[in-house]
């Protein structure tokens, strides 16, 4: 039972009136049943004696003195499943990101959040880490040339920047080329295999936007314009992000806020993962799990399904990982898809430096992933990665996190002895490429 509420100020009502303005639809909180739903439903439900129920029904009651500088608007990641399961279709999610940007002065919001904006808003790659645009070619274009020395087959593996043209305009999540570089090369391998047309941007390249979860519209807009714009001058048809759920939903979502002109259609690479092993251009296998029968179950990012393209590309995610590992090795968290719980690594949560509540919010997500009994979690989101792979390790969950995209290229033959960065022991040298019983990626097909 929540402690009880003290007023200790006469009702305002300004906060109600400036969210009814930015939420035309969905912001009449006068709508609200209080069955509790979003409550039941909701990981960050009790942190600082506040949940949905209780932050919609102060901004309704007009106790914005109580509200102001409120540090829950922070541990609210936005993964909208208050919104999903509210008989009244209520956007509490929107009403917490208004209270971001209503309620905190900018300088006050979470330090980690705003340098990560601010570093992107200063630098043409648009990179949270600040990564100049000479930097990342370097880095590219070095990572490139080491496998095209060092591993037989790969000597025409491309990487292209700014090729004019190209179908795909892939970004390019920070954490890889800052951190792990050699992890970008699985995902080139693919679009080889796959054959497709594809380009990096020199410029406007870095696939995060931290401003969206500042609720810095302005910041947000330039760094989506700026990305945007980038794709549409190489003459691009897909604007294709990696397996990040946060830059997919900031590009989408920004093109629909800030009501930007451009033909793009925004996808992930999963959703071509699917697509090109349906068409038989990429032809994954299993039987590297047949004697080794390891168990996986996948993360739904809340920005990819709940929040973009819904049940039909969960499936589509399933359909990958199953082909990747097998069938019968894999098993569902309860529940799912849509309906899934949030991990607590979106909405900023990783970089506002509320690190106790954080893993208190994914306690919930750490007893799904245990209660599969997997010793995989894969997980096509950076904030998810992030945040599971901490989550095993503060609660001593012993599974491992990896990127979709480490797998399938197991799966297809074709994954690198540097290339294994989130594989246990166990799997440093199953399926090596050149190696007795690896399949052949380039066999006639």
């Amino acid at each position: 039972m929540g402690k009880p509420l003290h007023i200790k100020s006469a009702r305002k009502k300004m906060f109600l009136d400036k969210v009814r303005e930015a939420l035309p639809q969905g912001g009449n909180l006068n709508l609200c049943l209080t069955c509790g739903a979003c409550v039941a439903g909701c990981p960050a439900t009790g942190l600082l004696d506040m949940d949905p129920r209780k932050f919609l029904r102060m901004v309704a009651m007009g106790l914005d003195d109580e509200l102001t500088a409120h540090n829950w608007v922070w541990m609210c990641s936005m993964c909208t499943r208050c919104n999903y399961v509210c008989p009244m279709n209520i956007n509490i999610a929107g009403l917490i990101m208004e209270g971001r940007r209503l309620l905190w002065p900018r300088e006050d919001r979470p330090r980690g959040i705003l340098l990560s904006c601010d570093m992107a808003l200063k630098n043409p790659s648009t990179s949270a880490t600040g990564t100049p645009p000479d930097d990342f070619r370097f880095v590219v274009e070095d990572v490139l040339e080491e496998v095209r020395q060092s591993q037989p087959g790969w000597e025409n593996l491309q990487a292209p920047i700014d090729k004019q043209g190209a179908v795909f305009y892939l970004s390019q999540n920070s954490r890889e080329p800052v951190s792990l570089p050699d992890e970008m090369v699985p995902l080139w391998k693919i679009l080889h295999l796959a054959g497709a047309d594809w380009t990096y941007g020199s410029t406007a390249w870095a696939g995060e936007n931290y401003c969206m979860f500042l609720a810095d519209d302005d910041g947000w807009r330039q760094v989506t314009e700026a990305t945007v714009g980038k794709a549409d001058e190489l003459g691009c048809q897909v604007y294709l992000n990696t397996e990040c759920g946060h830059s997919t939903f900031s590009v989408n979502q920004g093109i629909r806020r800030f009501h930007l002109e451009t033909s793009l259609d925004v996808k992930i690479v999963v959703h071509f993962y699917a697509k090109w092993i349906r068409e038989d251009r990429l032809r994954p296998s299993s039987d590297w799990n047949r004697d080794l029968k390891i168990r996986f179950t996948v993360q739904d990012p809340c920005n990819q399904v709940r929040k973009e393209y819904g049940d039909a590309y969960a499936d589509d995610l399933r359909f990958v990982v199953k082909a990747c590992v097998g069938e019968e090795n894999f098993i569902d968290m309860t529940p799912n898809k849509s309906n899934n719980y949030c991990c607590g690594g979106g909405g900023g949560y990783l970089q506002s430096g509320f690190n106790e509540e954080r893993h208190l919010y994914g306690k919930m997500k750490f007893d799904q992933i245990m209660a599969t009994g997997a010793r995989y979690c894969i997980t096509p989101c950076h904030n998810c990665h992030a945040q599971i792979h901490d989550l095993s390790h503060h609660f001593d969950g012993g599974f491992f996190v990896s990127n979709l995209w480490t797998f399938l290229a197991l799966s297809l033959g074709v994954l690198g002895e540097n290339e294994r960065a989130d594989l246990c022991d166990l799997l440093r040298e199953v399926w090596l490429p050149g190696q007795p019983g690896t399949p052949d990626p380039f066999a006639e097909k």
